[in-house]
């Protein structure tokens, strides 16, 4: 089936994950990028050798893509970045702030060249203000937009496990490019995108922010258990496995109580409705623990679900490798076959799994975009 994005090219001027991301979800759905990179390479070449001796970082982002080294200081190398815009519909990157302005390909000069180009630019923290020129990467943003603040356990603040801020980001602009582009359709004009990093993680912060701005308490971090919902968290099991429950709604809370921590509990008033169980979570949580104790995880895990009640095992990386659920799609590195999980998008196209090596495409593309 034909993707919905076949027949739209896409220019990248990209590095490490962010806007690697959103092009990489624009490449599954039927576009072609053309990944412009450094005579050296994408730094995320470097990250780890996991795959074969590849990145899994970089073998994840750009699978499907076509790789273009340009030294972009040498007026040739520059004029063919030109006159692939002036043919690109979308020119994604995220250069530090000025950059791109720098070489000469401001928007003023990007609008007059195509005036379709729909422009997206990623930043850390926007293009102006106090932090425009701060170095930004995932971490950095995550321990300044206070995200690491409202993660981890009561001992310490901790980074969330994996580069949220930068996928955050990435499906941020991926969004964004897609309305751009229905908005093109409609009249014609390209359109100019400016995203920065701490905007999308800020956003994504906005209960804690506005329970700390108005109701006057910043939420406390609990690890995998919830500041504002009780009984959630993780729980262990008689032979030592965890699980995670999360009682969202009051039906739901009868029924756990009733199976699990006896009769009268669900009326009690200590534990009556959500903030009362929150306010007691110290004896709720034992109680749950007591209960759980007595039974293994499998025997457990069946009864909470027959009694529709929302349930997780806390599993480790290993056991996720092995989840019934996980689905994995097949790419091709260097001539070697290997598998990354698959997008999540839930698009009905082909996978095209060839993760390019640097400047691979290089020699036809610049018979392509021949002056």
């Amino acid at each position: 089936m034909a993707g919905a994005l076949d027949g739209i090219l896409v220019v990248a001027l990209e590095q490490a994950v962010a806007a690697p991301y959103c092009t990489s979800r624009l490449a599954q759905g039927g576009a072609r990028v053309i990944k412009i990179e450094r005579p050296e390479g994408d730094f995320a070449r470097g990250y780890d050798r996991a795959v074969g001796g590849s990145s899994s970082y970089f073998v994840w982002l750009n699978a499907g893509k076509e790789s273009l080294a340009l030294n972009l200081k040498d007026a040739a190398d520059l004029a063919l970045l030109e006159r692939m815009l002036a043919r690109a519909d979308v020119f994604v990157q995220n250069f530090a702030p000025g950059a791109v302005d720098r070489l000469g390909l401001g928007p003023d000069r990007l609008a007059a060249i195509n005036p379709r180009l729909i422009t997206c630019a990623i930043t850390g923290y926007g293009t102006s203000g106090p932090y425009a020129d701060m170095k930004a990467y995932d971490l950095l943003i995550q321990a300044e937009s206070a995200l690491c603040a409202v993660t981890g356990g009561p001992e310490a603040p901790s980074r969330v496990g994996v580069s949220v801020v930068d996928i955050g980001t990435g499906m941020q602009a991926y969004a964004a490019i897609l309305d751009a582009l229905i908005a093109r359709g409609r009249d014609g004009h390209g359109r100019r995108i400016d995203l920065s990093m701490f905007d999308c993680t800020a956003e994504w912060m906005a209960v804690p922010l506005l329970q700390t701005r108005y109701g006057g308490k910043a939420p406390a971090r609990v690890g995998v258990a919830h500041p504002t919902i009780a009984p959630y968290g993780a729980f262990a099991a008689r032979d030592g496995r965890q699980v995670v429950i999360s009682i969202q709604n009051e039906r739901e809370w009868v029924r756990f109580a009733d199976r699990f921590l006896g009769p009268g509990i669900a009326a009690d008033p200590r534990f009556a409705d959500g903030v009362a169980r929150v306010a007691n979570r110290d004896a709720l949580d034992a109680m749950v623990a007591r209960a759980f104790a007595q039974v293994d995880i499998d025997t457990l895990a069946a009864e909470l679900a027959r009694i529709d009640v929302a349930f997780g095992r806390l599993r480790t990386v290993e056991d996720a490798l092995v989840h019934p659920v996980l689905a994995w799609a097949p790419v091709d590195v260097e001539g070697r076959s290997f598998e990354v999980p698959r997008p999540g998008s839930g698009m009905p196209v082909d996978w095209r799994g060839h993760v390019p090596a640097i400047d691979e495409h290089g020699p036809a593309l610049r018979a392509e975009f021949a002056g």
